[in-house]
């Protein structure tokens, strides 16, 4: 059995916790440099807000409305939801992270339940008996208990970090997915939806359009759609030799598995992402090759962290730029190339230099630079590492690495871009030394404050 915690209206929520004068306002939150809305509340869908809608229409879409503003925080964001996946590691035997907002958890059967409780009531078992919890097909489960498990964790996260969250249980992930969607939307439920049964499934699946099906992208939904499939039932219903034949794509094929009951998506497919992409459109143009350096450096640096943090290495680093599509009184430049690393690696100095060398081949003088963005590719386990052999330097491998340790502990204890490499930095706005740093480079005029994580912005009781 599958469970999922997804967190209702994650950054909105983060925003309130902090602000309970906020509660029942319309609140929206912009994506970097404060260009348009990726967040928002119950109160601002129903005003009918869309996702996307540039932040200086607000005004003149909803006038005289008092709508809460915020740019985005990840540093609060990331704290916070840290502190339910604490709580989700105490009250799971078994979890991974799949995003900033959910966290897939596994529940073990009735026979675990019965062992732990003759015990010390808890789910703390050991690793091979979770494992086996995780692949099993088929559990006697009690339902009653799992539900109000479920709600049990929904209360508790609400009270130790005032976050709501929305729980969904099923026989496997994609199922749990719709679970915790009708959990989001019907009351009834007591934020916890367990589908367990066939009816529950056939009903759920009735009521899930296929564009909301998770594994089904915007081009999959659109062409099941032309062919007659409305709902995720719809699709269900068919049979899996017509699933093969007309995708011919072993994601869909396993989505249709799973929609019909089966555990079909590997685990290890979802913990580790197989490209990572880091990339910003800039407050206003870049003409000058020296500023965009220096953004290029701080995408290929984040995405080396991410790298080391999933415990990966890249085999090719590519770059894009492009100009602003929609001044088409400029002159219109887009490229993308990339570059192939002797050595697969996730150390910042390597890739950013290969960033810097792609750049170089890419950039053309005299355009009007809108955007920007890194991606690492060929991603596989960081050990054992195929190393070239006329690139052999282990010796060079292991400092770079001691190095990139040290600069993560040192970043994690002080904060983010305590330390950074040279390229990273920006110039002065008066031109003169190097000061800045990613975070503060670009716009984020309504941005919260950070008070579990910051110092200077600690809560001051009067």
């Amino acid at each position: 059995m599958y469970g999922i915690a997804d967190l209702d209206n994650c950054y909105c929520s983060c925003e309130k916790v902090f602000r309970p004068d906020l509660e029942g306002k319309p609140i929206v939150v912009l994506s970097n440099n404060d260009g348009c809305v990726v967040a928002r509340s119950n109160e601002a869908k129903k005003m009918g807000i869309k996702e996307g809608t540039p932040y200086f229409q607000l005004a003149e879409l909803f006038p005289g409305q008092k709508i809460a503003v915020f740019s985005s925080n990840y540093e609060l964001y990331g704290e916070l939801t840290g502190r339910v996946v604490s709580i989700i590691r105490q009250e799971t035997p078994a979890y991974f992270r799949y995003s900033i907002d959910e966290c897939f958890m596994y529940l073990p059967n009735e026979e675990y339940r019965m062992k732990n409780e003759e015990s010390d009531g808890s789910w703390d078992v050991d690793s091979d008996s979770s494992e086996a919890a995780a692949n099993s097909s088929f559990f006697t489960l009690h339902s009653s208990f799992l539900q109000t498990w479920g709600e049990n964790l929904h209360k508790r996260v609400k009270r130790e970090v005032g976050l709501p969250i929305s729980i969904g249980l099923a026989p496997n992930k994609t199922l749990a997915k719709i679970a915790s969607k009708l959990a989001k939307k019907y009351a009834a439920y007591k934020h916890c939806c367990m589908i367990d049964t066939d009816y529950k499934r056939e009903k759920a699946l009735e009521w899930c359009p296929i564009e909301d099906v998770w594994g089904i992208g915007r081009r999959y939904a659109a062409k099941l759609q032309s062919l007659g499939c409305k709902t995720a039932l719809d699709f269900a219903k068919h049979h899996k030799d017509w699933v093969r034949q007309t995708f011919n794509n072993i994601n869909i094929v396993r989505t249709w598995q799973e929609l019909n009951g089966e555990d079909a998506v590997p685990n290890e497919e979802l913990a580790k992402k197989k490209s990572i992409c880091t990339s910003r459109s800039f407050n206003g143009m870049i003409s000058d090759k020296d500023t965009l350096r220096t953004h290029i450096a701080n995408y290929a640096a984040r995405c080396a962290e991410k790298l080391r943090m999933q415990q990966t290495v890249a085999t090719t680093v590519g770059v894009f730029v492009n100009t602003n599509a929609f001044r088409e009184d400029l002159a219109q430049y887009w490229n993308f190339q990339e570059l192939r690393l002797v050595t697969p690696t996730s150390s910042t100095i390597p890739i950013v230099q290969a960033a810097h060398d792609v750049l170089d081949r890419i950039f053309i003088q005299g355009y009007q630079y809108k955007k920007a963005g890194v991606i690492v590719m060929g991603i596989s386990p960081d050990s054992p590492i195929q190393q070239d052999l006329f690139d052999l330097n282990a010796e060079q491998i292991q400092k770079m690495r001691r190095l990139d340790e040290v600069i993560d502990r040192i970043n994690r204890m002080h904060g983010s871009e305590t330390i950074v490499i040279g390229a990273q930095q920006y110039t002065q706005k008066n031109g003169k030394g190097k000061a800045e740093v990613f975070a503060n480079a670009i716009k984020h005029d309504f941005r919260s404050k950070n008070p579990t994580t910051r110092w200077s912005d600690i809560i001051k009781l009067r």
